[in-house]
């Protein structure tokens, strides 16, 4: 009999092996089934926040031209207040570190700024110097528009400045490095 038992416990232990083996197998199959629902579930909250944006982008729209005549107002004090934007560009952290020397003699000529959504807000924004007559350059306005690619880049693209005889990056204005002011680079606020 002793052989009988050693059959018994192989046969045992056969079976508890294809147990733990289908039972792997049927946990494996709740597992995918689980994550399929899961991202069932989660396509559909994708949807609902797609929808979200757009509904919040259509009440931004409506805003900005709500906004737009008061940033008219806004924007004539302004015009009274000297040096203003050279102020407010000096005054910001981050803004602060792209001017040059040479910068801040040309925005005391700054006389008003735009920042102006695409109709589809998500795709980008463009930024309008508006500049009184100056001895740097010819333009009065100088834009500078920020495109969102859908690779998740960003082209900004402007237009050459209309540099005045002696001037410009390449003539007359001065871009030596003084201190610890960063080196002329295409991060620039009005450098074309």
């Amino acid at each position: 009999m002793v052989g009988d038992n050693g059959k018994k416990m192989k046969v045992a232990e056969k079976s508890e092996e294809d147990n733990h083996h289908n039972c792997s197998e049927l946990l494996d199959g709740e597992l995918v089934l689980s994550i399929e629902k899961l991202q069932e579930v989660q396509d559909e909250l994708e949807k609902i926040n797609e929808e979200a944006s757009d509904k919040v982008l259509e009440v931004e729209q409506k805003y900005n031209e709500i906004r737009k005549p008061v940033y008219d107002q806004r924007n004539e004090i302004i015009k009274s207040i000297p040096d203003f934007w050279l102020t407010a560009f000096l005054s910001h952290p981050s803004l602060s570190e792209l001017l040059t020397e040479e910068d801040h003699k040309i925005f005391k000529y700054l006389s008003s700024l735009e920042v102006e959504d695409s109709k589809d807000v998500k795709s980008g924004f463009s930024i309008t110097f508006h500049f009184n007559l100056n001895p740097y350059f010819e333009d009065t306005k100088l834009t500078k528009t920020f495109t969102f690619l859908d690779e998740g880049t960003t082209k900004i693209t402007a237009p050459s400045i209309k540099w005045k005889e002696g001037m410009g990056l390449v003539n007359g204005v001065n871009h030596k490095k003084k201190g610890n002011k960063r080196p002329l680079s295409d991060e620039r606020l009005i450098a074309c």
